[in-house]
């Protein structure tokens, strides 16, 4: 089994609800085991250089699971966009807009990877403040981040402004 992390965010349709139930089916996915999942984050969108002018969009509510599977990284990739597509994900060419639900491989074991549907781990995730204190509620401050470094050091360089945990 393949230790994975799992990024889940939402701005549509009830997004609280949105990464609840995507987290119950995280649990349910073949060949793998849900072992825990961080609280919830809201922040704002991130800024989309291609999309200027267009109307803001609610702000995310992000979290982050960790699983243990036995699917390769394309396998899990095809199952969580079943989840997203079944919370009425539709893709097109716009990145970073408004969508129901949002499932993002960021870490697979030590695995990095290229291809043209997968990044691991994911791109980005080592200067976001909503995968990386959702993370470390998950792993050791000593995890690594292929590539990037230790979680801790990340955390030191990533401020937590405009982050806030959902307490209730």
């Amino acid at each position: 089994m393949i230790t994975t992390y799992i990024g889940l965010g939402a701005n549509l349709d009830d997004p609280r609800a949105q990464i609840m139930r995507a987290i119950e089916e995280l649990a349910a996915l073949p060949d793998s085991r849900l072992l825990a999942s961080s609280g919830l984050y809201r922040s704002a969108p991130l800024p989309c250089p291609e999309q200027a002018g267009e109307p803001d969009q609610p702000d995310y509510f992000n979290a982050v699971s960790r699983l243990e599977t036995r699917l390769r990284p394309h396998a899990l990739l095809d199952a969580l966009q079943a989840i997203e597509q079944a919370h009425g994900r539709r893709r097109d060419a716009r990145r970073w807009g408004p969508r129901p639900l949002d499932l993002d491989i960021l870490l697979y074991g030590n695995q990095q990877l290229e291809d043209e549907r997968l990044r691991l781990p994911h791109v980005g995730m080592a200067q976001r403040h909503f995968v990386l204190y959702p993370l470390r509620e998950l792993a050791p401050g000593s995890l690594e981040i292929p590539g990037h470094g230790s979680l801790a050091d990340l955390l030191e360089k990533c401020s937590q402004d405009g982050l806030e945990k959902i307490t209730s």
